[in-house]
């Protein structure tokens, strides 16, 4: 089996690609390959004339399954899938196209839409993480977003729940990092403050690719800025029990919408507390997808 993802190189969109792969890949009883096409490498006009020859000279072999993620692979993926008719056209998004063109449209339940034929409706983007079962009693996580389109970064609200965090929890271990929306002058403002020494700091600019994710594997317990609601799936695909730091919201949408309905689950908290927070649960969405993907 042979999968085929058009990239337009966004790291968040190849996460969710790669996640969906490697849940194929450990649920088929065949081999599973991965091949990534930049959109740059697909260029509409090659795709029409592949279309009538059947074939890509772009692609190392014929494709069973075409994946894209992001509003620039939409329509290569649908002519993509015109040149090997075969192949199952696969959109992780709401698509800007009608949803019956693609064979399966998987979408985060927080846009809005219905499941159906063509629709398959996740919590959250998919992640490539699974959950390793070697996570460490009090050894926590705080992983640190920033302002965004729906959030501003509230200092004074941060340090204060950091500092809640440390106080109630004298024995743990407890990592800190960055991403990078953190304001700059936050961490020499962290630094100021006494229980700073409570803290091995991590700031995003020091942490190699794939750092965070082996953090949440060993995390028992992981706290995020509210804005990073990718992060918040992940750690709780991880395995991890979570906690939201409250920002300051611009505005209220389908996005700020799901984090409520998370909190008010008791699927995520907002606690500065681990006994406050929600055991793990078991949170697998894309070996869900998967099964579902492979069953067709």
């Amino acid at each position: 089996m042979h999968i085929v993802y058009v990239s337009d190189g966004k790291a968040g969109h190849r996460s969710q690609a790669i996640g969906l792969y490697k849940a194929m890949q450990r649920q088929s009883a065949d081999q599973v390959t991965f091949e990534e096409a930049s959109i740059d490498q697909l260029p509409i006009f090659s795709l029409l004339s592949a279309m009538f020859k059947k074939s890509m000279a772009t692609l190392k072999q014929q494709p069973d399954y075409i994946f894209g993620v992001g509003s620039h692979t939409q329509l290569r993926v649908l002519l993509l899938g015109h040149v090997y008719p075969e192949a199952k056209t696969i959109i992780l998004m709401k698509p800007n196209f009608p949803f019956a063109w693609f064979d399966h449209v998987i979408i985060p339940e927080h846009d809005g839409i219905t499941a159906s034929e063509h629709v398959v409706v996740t919590k959250g983007a998919l992640n490539p993480i699974v959950n390793e079962q070697r996570h460490q009693q009090n050894r926590f996580l705080i992983a640190l977003g920033g302002s965004s389109k729906r959030h501003q970064w509230n200092e004074e609200k941060v340090l204060a729940s950091i500092q809640q965090i440390v106080d109630l929890h004298p024995q743990a271990e407890i990592i800190l990092t960055t991403s990078r929306r953190t304001p700059k002058e936050f961490l020499d403002h962290l630094n100021e403050k006494a229980y700073v020494s409570r803290l091995k700091i991590f700031p995003v600019e020091q942490t190699p690719q794939g750092w965070i994710f082996e953090e949440m594997q060993k995390a028992e317990a992981v706290w995020v800025t509210e804005d990073s609601v990718s992060m918040i799936f992940e750690a709780l695909t991880a395995g991890c029990r979570v906690g939201v730091i409250k920002l300051d919201r611009l505005k209220q949408d389908r996005i700020t919408q799901s984090v409520d309905q998370m909190l008010q689950s008791n699927l995520i908290s907002g606690s500065a507390s681990i006994q406050a927070l929600a055991e793990a649960h078991a949170f697998k969405e894309a070996e869900r997808v998967a099964t579902y993907l492979l069953a067709q």
